[in-house]
């Protein structure tokens, strides 16, 4: 390719991504209302899918200070949403499960979120969604990629 066509393609891909991502996150945030953040969710659904875990799981999971996280957790803590519970072999080691108020919560938006998403992947035939899924995952991948070979640097 030559370098016009990269700028070109280049320019598209930020332009798209920035208007995907603002407009995906803000449907999220209407169906999820004034109940949770974005932030919240995403713990509340890794939590959700794991179990349990700790703050500093969550940290590297999200990619963010672990300050960040612990700030979510107290706010979330506070609501009844997120039990804290210590190792009794390890004091130090904190482990977070969701309440019963926090599953159901979850359960409550996954519900309004799963609607959200049927709506916009049903106009898409399903070659299509398929096709662009392993398109999204195989650029996950890149990216995860590319983040490690900076870590190695």
């Amino acid at each position: 390719m030559d370098v016009q066509t990269i700028q070109k393609l280049i320019d598209r891909y930020i332009s798209l991504s920035f208007q995907v991502h603002k407009k995906a996150e803000n449907l999220i945030k209407s169906q999820l209302g004034n109940e949770l953040t974005n932030d919240q969710h995403y713990v509340l659904r890794y939590i959700y899918q794991a179990g349990e875990c700790t703050s500093t799981e969550l940290a590297e999971v999200f990619e963010v200070n672990k300050s960040a996280i612990t700030a979510i957790i107290n706010r979330m803590t506070d609501r009844g949403l997120i039990k804290r519970t210590r190792d009794e072999n390890d004091r130090r080691v904190v482990y977070l499960t969701l309440t019963e108020e926090g599953k159901g919560l979850y359960q409550k938006a996954q519900e309004n979120i799963h609607q959200l998403v049927e709506s916009i992947i049903t106009q898409f035939d399903e070659a299509e969604i398929t096709q662009f899924i392993h398109t999204y995952e195989k650029l996950a991948q890149v990216l995860e990629n590319k983040k490690n070979e900076e870590l190695e640097e």
